[in-house]
């Protein structure tokens, strides 16, 4: 059973794949339309400076997958650990994978419709998830 854990580590890993493929899909042709407008893309190699040059369902791609990198890591060391500690259960599997279920949902929710609250609602709800694992463990540490 304790193996089981690392399947949403596995569903997190082909989310952000599908968004890098998604992030340059729609970058590369926005960023061909630019410069056939005489932007010097190279002015804007920091990414500072890219705020409000591409349109706004192109850099909510791109914000989507720079999200997959910030949260997210928590999560890889908080399933590191219980997967590395044996302890693995039902409930982490259940958190695990609805923190899975709200960041997807929260992927297409803001590549789509952007819907601010809804998004936020997401992020709340996975933030529970990955809390009650991580709260789980730190008190099975300050137990042992």
């Amino acid at each position: 059973m304790n193996d089981l854990i690392l399947y949403p580590i596995l569903f997190m890993g082909a989310l952000s794949f599908v968004m890098m493929l998604m992030m340059y899909a729609t970058r590369i042709p926005a960023a061909k339309v630019l410069e056939t407008q005489g932007v010097d893309l190279q002015k804007l190699s920091h990414p500072s400076q890219l705020g409000g040059v591409f349109p706004s369902h192109v850099e909510r791609v791109a914000d989507n997958y720079n999200h997959l990198w910030e949260q997210p890591t928590l999560f890889y060391a908080i399933i590191g650990v219980i997967w590395g500690l044996g302890h693995t259960d039902t409930v982490h599997l259940y958190c695990a994978w609805a923190y899975c279920g709200c960041r997807l949902i929260h992927s297409i929710v803001q590549i789509s419709i952007n819907h601010v609250w809804l998004r936020f609602s997401l992020f709340i709800l996975s933030w529970i998830a990955l809390a009650t694992m991580l709260l789980r463990e730190v008190l099975a540490a300050l137990t042992t």
